[in-house]
């Protein structure tokens, strides 16, 4: 199957596009080490990817913009790193893939602890992302995509009621990763890990 070629990018536009990855990637580098979000000011970001602050104006108002940005990119990239795993280890049904795409995000986050930070924040402290962000992308988007792959890898009906139950289930799945990462004890962890896994593969799949 033949596709369109992609429109060339002007010298301008891609100047700007790495721009805007030079600022996410200056914030995630403050984040991942140990600067609090509440700490950092786009003063911060704009000296670390080499800008002036009015420059990073220019592509972004103000820092909630750049952390929702952050969180998109990385969700963005997790959604890639996922399809390379299924595709070379497909589960046989649908409680398995569940547990894959758990697990992997997990993994995700644990290999991020900026993102991670932006997503569940600090231990008894809020959230960073912006909850339009989240509901668009993981309420939506993220959903949508395990709707569609469970729908035809293991022919189950993509009802309207799945997809409320869908959407349910990554709403517990939320709370209950956030609560999971409140936890410093690694093996509290993963039970509580575990525990949701069942949980939400038998709320959306079982009987």
């Amino acid at each position: 199957m033949s596709s369109q070629p992609s429109p060339r990018r002007s010298p301008v536009q891609e100047r700007s596009q790495g721009t805007v990855q030079r600022v996410l990637s200056a914030a995630s580098s403050l984040l991942a080490g140990g600067l609090p979000v509440e700490g950092l000011t786009t003063a911060q970001i704009a000296t670390a990817a080499a800008l002036s602050v009015g420059a990073l104006y220019r592509f972004f108002p103000d820092k909630q913009a750049i952390v929702d940005a952050i969180a998109v990119r990385h969700m963005d990239q997790f959604q890639e790193r996922l399809a390379d795993v299924i595709m070379t280890t497909l589960p046989t049904d649908a409680p398995s893939f569940l547990g894959t795409v758990i697990d992997g995000f997990v993994a995700y986050l644990e290999a991020n602890p900026d993102f991670r930070i932006l997503a569940f924040g600090a231990p008894g402290g809020g959230r960073y992302v912006s909850r339009p962000t989240r509901d668009a992308y993981a309420g939506a988007k993220v959903a949508a995509a395990i709707q569609d792959f469970v729908a035809e890898a293991f022919d189950i009906d993509a009802s309207n009621d799945f997809a409320f139950r869908l959407r349910m289930a990554t709403e517990a799945g939320d709370r209950l990763l956030a609560f999971a990462f409140e936890q410093t004890d690694p093996v509290e962890r993963a039970r509580i890990i575990a525990e949701a896994k069942r949980l939400l593969a038998a709320y959306l799949f079982g009987p």
